[in-house]
């Protein structure tokens, strides 16, 4: 994942999705809109830190709520780099919530 910086003036920011962790809701190079600090609730796609690796940004699927964190999972199957494998993950490297799918064509994306 590569995130362009928000400005701080709207808490919005594009991100270009890496690798097939999301198939089939998002794609390798597809672009998203983030709402920085948006809300979070069960199914919806977020943004956040890689609990194990903070320099890296990962896009997966809130699946609800364990201990002090959210437990995070892939879309794709067959993809286990999620809460699986590092557990949930702490609020504070959560960092928002995908809104919509830019590229390759505008499309929203809604909690399951």
């Amino acid at each position: 994942m590569t995130s362009a910086e928000h400005n701080g003036l709207l808490p919005l920011g594009v991100v270009d999705v890496a690798g097939p962790s999301m198939v089939p809701t998002l794609h390798d190079g597809d672009l998203v809109l983030v709402h920085y600090g948006g809300r979070i609730r069960p199914g919806a796609v977020v943004l956040c830190r890689h609990p194990l690796r903070q320099d890296l940004l990962i896009v997966k699927r809130a699946a609800g709520r364990r201990g002090r964190g959210w437990w995070l999972l892939s879309d794709n199957e067959f993809v286990e780099s999620d809460s699986r494998e590092y557990g949930p993950v702490p609020d504070e490297l959560v960092l928002g919530r995908v809104l919509l799918r830019l590229k390759p064509r505008l499309r929203w994306l809604r909690p399951r």
